[in-house]
């Protein structure tokens, strides 16, 4: 409607100039910064983007985690997102628009299923074609797919049908990546096609090698490479690696791009590789000294890097101490190699080698309120204790949750006939309800 009429129907309404280059620009710098999720990322003009996951996504979790994470991350920017994952771009596409509440995978070969009963309007179709398809009483996908094709094709075109089998996923829709100009980049174009294995592996490591000529140049070490194989058939296969810490080895980059080459289909053949340093971090050369006293600290990011590309980067951790006395809280996952941040666990008490999450209930019979159970069952066995030490008291943390400002545990090492010991708790102080239900929970186990 006309600016004047909508300042009448909301007076404090907020108008602001349209500018399409700048919201085309702003796009692109979204689909760079999308690059972190997979290496074949694309604006989809005016509001989209194009993110092919394929050989990414158990990096990040898997299909539905790494939706969500993307989504959660947008938002925070105050940005309204909606996002799905689909065999093809057009069901995807539909998706994202019509079933994402925010997030929505459609899983392999159930894309037909799926679309059926979304709108026309799903199908990414000019007006003119979706006004007539409605005059002609048709409104759902599903509607169009039970129709013989020829007339429509005679009516409408060749775009109904080619619209319709890339929604349903029976029809390739090939589309250029993004690459920022400032990321290191070098290509292999093929004069005949190739496809073999060893063939593939012999020029991803002569590609490797010009890509570490160039990180040397600018003093820079890969922490990710993403390795594009542009297909005959306008198809794209990808490989993404990271590393743990910059990397500037030819073969320690190699074997890693080599032991995911089994994960990619060369169809008719590949004509273009190109591999792509998606993030570079400086890396200075460093002089090694040897001891006579101490032994030379071993390096096994290399071992980090093999495990985590094979089995995902979001599965290898270590746990870290955080200040808290409340023991679910005070331990944090990060990275393998992490640095130290000085943290510690408290030295008064031990703690048990392995929490339960969450602490499970035990049925016990103790006296109360400051003596240990006499005995307590725990999945279905019951177990007489023959040793105990404590209570160790922890309190709530009122300044994180409200509810905890009464909150009490009273925690007990205890050792059971047979020798194995315990770490259960009582849900309050024995005395007042206030402080807790006064249930008893077992929440870890020594070594």
């Amino acid at each position: 409607m006309p600016a004047s009429k909508a300042q009448v129907l909301v007076p404090d309404i907020v108008s602001l100039e349209l500018d399409p280059a700048e919201d085309a620009a702003a796009l692109d710098r979204l689909a760079l910064w999308a690059l972190r999720y997979a290496p074949i990322v694309a604006p989809d003009p005016p509001d989209g983007l194009i993110i092919d996951t394929s050989g990414a996504d158990h990096l990040h979790g898997g299909e539905a985690a790494m939706l969500t994470s993307l989504v959660d991350r947008i938002e925070t920017s105050g940005i309204a997102a909606r996002a799905a994952v689909a065999d093809a771009w057009g069901t995807a596409h539909a998706a994202a628009r019509f079933l994402a509440r925010p997030v929505s995978v459609i899983p392999p070969r159930q894309a037909a299923a799926a679309m059926r009963d979304l709108p026309i309007g799903a199908l990414r179709l000019p007006t003119s074609i979706v006004d007539g398809l409605h005059f002609l009483g048709f409104e759902r996908i599903g509607d169009v797919e039970d129709t013989p094709k020829a007339p429509l094709t005679h009516r409408f075109g060749p775009e109904l049908m080619r619209r319709l089998d890339q929604a349903m996923a029976r029809a390739a829709e090939p589309f250029e990546p993004l690459r920022s100009p400032e990321q290191i980049e070098v290509r292999r174009a093929f004069g005949e096609p190739i496809g073999a294995a060893e063939t593939i592996a012999r020029y991803t490591g002569k590609l490797v090698d010009q890509l570490c000529v160039a990180l040397e140049q600018q003093g820079l070490g890969a922490r990710r490479l993403d390795l594009l194989f542009h297909r005959v058939d306008n198809r794209i296969e990808a490989i993404r690696v990271g590393t743990a810490a910059p990397v500037r080895e030819s073969r320690r980059l190699t074997r890693l791009l080599t032991d995911r080459i089994e994960t990619v289909d060369p169809g008719f053949g590949i004509e273009l590789m190109t591999l792509t340093a998606t993030l570079a971090e400086p890396l200075r050369d460093r002089q090694t000294i040897s001891s006579l006293v101490e032994p030379e600290e071993p390096d096994i990011s290399d071992l980090i890097d093999v495990i985590a590309n094979r089995l995902g980067a979001s599965r290898l951790y270590r746990f870290a101490p955080v200040e808290s006395d409340v023991p679910e809280r005070s331990v944090k996952r990060v990275a393998p190699t992490a640095p130290e941040d000085g943290a510690s666990w408290p030295g008064e008490w031990p703690r048990p080698s392995r929490l339960l999450s969450p602490p499970e209930p035990i049925d016990t019979m103790a006296l109360l309120p400051d003596n240990p159970p006499v005995w307590f069952t725990w999945r279905g066995i019951r177990r007489r204790v023959a040793r105990a030490d404590g209570p160790e008291r922890i309190f709530g943390e009122w300044w994180l949750h409200h509810a905890e400002t009464t909150s009490v545990r009273d925690y007990f090492r205890v050792e059971d006939e047979s020798g194995e010991r315990f770490w259960i708790y009582r849900a309050g102080d024995g005395e007042d309800p206030a402080t807790g239900s006064h249930k008893w929970f077992l929440h870890g186990i020594f070594a």
